[in-house]
């Protein structure tokens, strides 16, 4: 990290990474309006259902990633696969779940920044 007057630089490789699921690693730069992650999802990697007060801007970066949008048991729920060069955004509370077709890169951004996001909730609190 190298910083100049109000600015810092990261390098995604000296961050610290964590794993808050199985089959997925994720680093993270956390500002005063906005976060961005890093992530990796293994191959059949599945992200449960879940909400989050942040918004959040989904980019993939490569690879390819099926999201399902819309709380479960809820016939409006829609389904959309990303690959390479696609974003997502998803507004506030907005119920989603994930899973990685094959090995996917994506970097998320946040705002409002959190310590957590949905993934990080206790099972019975994700919607």
């Amino acid at each position: 990290m190298t910083a100049s007057p109000g600015a810092v630089r990261y390098r995604w490789s000296e961050l610290a990474c964590d794993r808050p699921m199985s089959l997925l690693e994720r680093r993270r730069v956390i500002g005063q309006h906005m976060m961005i992650s890093q992530v990796i999802l293994k191959k059949g990697c599945l992200v449960p259902t879940h909400a989050h007060a942040n918004e959040q801007f989904c980019c993939v970066m490569r690879g390819r990633l099926r999201f399902l949008i819309g709380a479960q048991g809820d016939p409006s729920r829609k389904d959309a696969v990303l690959e390479s060069g696609d974003v997502l955004h998803l507004p506030s509370n907005v119920p989603h779940s994930a899973e990685a077709i094959e090995e996917t890169l994506v970097l998320d951004m946040f705002s409002p920044p959190s310590e957590k996001t949905g993934i990080d909730q206790p099972a019975a609190e994700r919607r």
